[in-house]
């Protein structure tokens, strides 16, 4: 121990190399950013002040070369995937005889398994084979397993109230689908035992949340997106569900390479005992606010959640992580879970994956289009449009429903969803829209026109539009005066606006008289720019595809009917040609014979005259005698008998 402890006294710290597995995984990144700006043995230091912790935890350094710091290694799973700025070098190997000399390289070898499980394998080979090659090591390692609560699955305490610590980690029964974890865990516990210079630790994580946020992910991207009117919590959300901080889990990691602790087992989870539904219930108040429970069979149909992450979802273990809070150094982001956290959550939650909530107010005096023009821009931003009417009679509903409830039970309802409206919520609601406005700049659109203009286009409206509503003639020539009166003294919205140092944009909409607003939304959009919110929807990419399949096929039919059309007039054009050229071969023909005859004639009349009577008598004279040569005497006769000799 005397030779470890030297790398951390003063005058001898040296940086070192950290390897982390998946350093683009969520875990993997944040832990990796979070240790590549720790320098060696600042937790065996004092405690920083809160403004040192926030500074630190915020910075990003590209590459640590400093003397001192950890620089962290790694390989992702993405191989394609960009190089993280705070990774001093990314692996990529062909053999794991070559990933085995990256690790040799390395200091402190840390496998997260809590995230994939292709990765035990990985690192039960890795663990095995770096016990194996203790003897070339120049300097003595630790290997650290990432391990999950999930392997104290199904471990029953004694006594109902009591809590499990890992004092008792030798007795703990995984759930069935983490077995294969439980394993590595003791494998890694064994060979950490056999060899000083070979340090092994198991670290059995809570459920991970923070930043990008992991297995809860889910829950905050349902009430981000506010597509349900409530967010779903699966079963009665009665379990009792550890978790930790992703930046409290790698100082946790911090630590153990630091202090070097004589368990090899340790459990990371922050203070808190919260059930399931108290967290989604937290969770929801970034978006509706309510939650429905659901049953757990349903769960299984969601799209959205691996069979992995709805065994995180279903744990109930009440546990206490002793140890790291009686030795370690931890600057803790969230000691106290998620629900005391959850606006600090929130933030993080919107910071790490880049949504920045939009929010357009559409003014400007009836029959200019703000309702039509407001519908089309949330549909391209995936926005809420509100609709004054339909805020009414929901507030008019809920009042009406409050109002036929015994106060008794409304207490007993409030009490059990954890409705705790009041000032402080109030406060954190206007804190955090205060917020909003100051990240994004409030856009704020004023439409114009022309009375005449509003007049006709209100005229021009169809009747089914205009009955029930304020369009008709006599009401809407009321309503619009009301509105130009209203509108014309100092104290109005738009100068509101204007001294709140927030300036509307003015827009004549009576420029392109288009029904459909079309050049008016073009114009907003560009102004606004691009939303920053989550891509489509799992329903929305199968529909794409879908569309996709289809337009692919009908492409396809129209291609191949093209081809079958346009083969037939080929086909069809050879023929006649064939046809045509046919009947020119005969006429040819025909032409050709009659000339054959008509040049013939004389021949055949001076044969008739001159030729065909003497050779006709030769012929005869031939039969008679029959001589030995008919040939030879037949010549002989014509030459005698030569009409133009004689």
């Amino acid at each position: 121990m005397a030779e470890e402890d030297s790398e951390v006294s003063p005058g001898k710290v040296r940086s070192k190399r950290i390897f982390l597995n998946h350093l683009d995984s969520c875990v993997g990144s944040h832990t990796g950013k979070y240790l590549s700006n720790c320098v060696v043995g600042a937790s065996l230091e004092a405690p920083l002040e809160e403004e040192q912790i926030e500074e630190e935890s915020d910075s990003v350094q590209s590459i640590p070369v400093a003397k001192g710091t950890y620089k962290v290694v790694g390989t992702q799973r993405n191989p394609d995937a960009q190089k993280p700025d705070f990774a001093f070098e990314i692996f990529s190997f062909n053999s794991r005889e070559q990933l085995l000399e990256y690790l040799l390289d390395c200091d402190i070898i840390i496998y997260n398994i809590t995230e994939t499980t292709e990765q035990i394998d990985e690192a039960s080979w890795a663990v095995s084979a770096l016990h194996s090659e203790i003897g070339n090591f120049e300097s003595s390692k630790t290997f650290i397993l990432l391990s999950t609560i999930m392997t104290w699955g199904q471990t029953k305490t004694t006594d109902p109230e009591d809590m499990l610590t890992e004092d008792e980690y030798r007795r703990r029964k995984a759930h069935p689908n983490f077995k294969d974890h439980l394993s590595l865990e003791k494998l890694v516990i064994k060979l950490g035992k056999t060899k000083r210079r070979f340090t092994t630790f198991v670290v059995a994580s809570g459920l991970v949340y923070g930043m990008e946020e992991s297995v809860f992910h889910y829950f905050f991207k349902e009430a981000w997106l506010g597509l349900n009117p409530a967010i779903p919590c699966f079963g009665a959300g009665k379990n009792v569900v550890p978790t930790i901080h992703v930046k409290d889990l790698a100082g946790v990691i911090q630590n153990i390479i630091e202090r070097k602790p004589k368990t090899n087992y340790i459990l990371a989870m922050d203070d808190s005992k919260h059930k399931m539904k108290e967290i989604v219930k937290a969770i929801s108040k970034l978006g509706p606010g309510k939650v429905q429970h659901v049953p757990e069979a349903d769960a299984l149909l969601n799209y959205d959640l691996t069979q992995s992450d709805l065994d995180h979802l279903m744990v109930n273990l009440t546990m206490e992580a002793f140890f790291i809070k009686e030795n370690f150094n931890i600057h803790w982001v969230a000691e106290n879970g998620i629900v005391e956290n959850i606006q600090n959550l929130f933030k993080e939650f919107k910071q790490s994956r880049v949504l920045l909530p939009l929010k357009i107010a559409i003014l400007g005096p009836p029959a200019v289009g703000k309702t039509s023009i407001a519908e089309k821009l949330a549909k391209h931003y995936k926005l809420h449009h509100i609709k004054i009417k339909d805020v009414i009679e929901e507030a008019i509903a809920n009042l009406e429903l409050k109002s036929t409830q015994p106060e008794i039970e409304e207490a007993e309802e409030a009490e059990e969803e954890g409705d705790d409206t009041g000032v402080k919520d109030a406060q954190d609601l206007l804190d955090q829209v205060r917020d909003n406005m100051e990240q994004n700049g409030e856009y704020i659109f004023s439409l114009e026109a022309s009375n005449e203009f509003l007049k006709n286009r209100a005229l021009n409206l169809p009747e089914s539009l205009v009955v029930g509503t304020h369009y008709t003639q006599d009401k809407f020539m009321r309503h619009l005066a009301q509105y130009r009166e209203q509108n014309t003294e100092d104290e109005t919205l738009l100068n509101y606006f204007d001294e709140i140092e927030i300036h509307p944009v003015h827009i004549d909409v009576s420029q392109d008289n288009d029904a459909e607003n079309t050049p008016v939304i073009d114009d907003i959009i560009k102004i606004v720019g691009s939303a920053k919110n989550y891509g489509p929807t799992p329903e929305e990419l199968k529909e794409l595809q879908r569309r996709q399949a289809d337009e692919r096929l009908a492409r396809e039919a129209a291609e191949i009917a093209e081809r079958e059309r346009r083969e037939a007039e080929e086909a069809a054009e050879k023929m006649a040609r064939w046809e045509e050229w046919s009947k020119r071969l005969e006429e040819v023909k025909r032409q050709e014979q009659e000339f054959l005859e008509a040049h013939s004639v004389p021949l055949r009349n001076y044969l008739m005259q001159n030729v065909m009577p003497t050779l006709t008598k030769g012929l005869i004279e031939c039969c008679k005698i029959r001589p030995s040569d008919p040939v030879d005497f037949l010549a002989e006769y014509l030459f005698k008998h030569n009409p133009q000799v004689e």
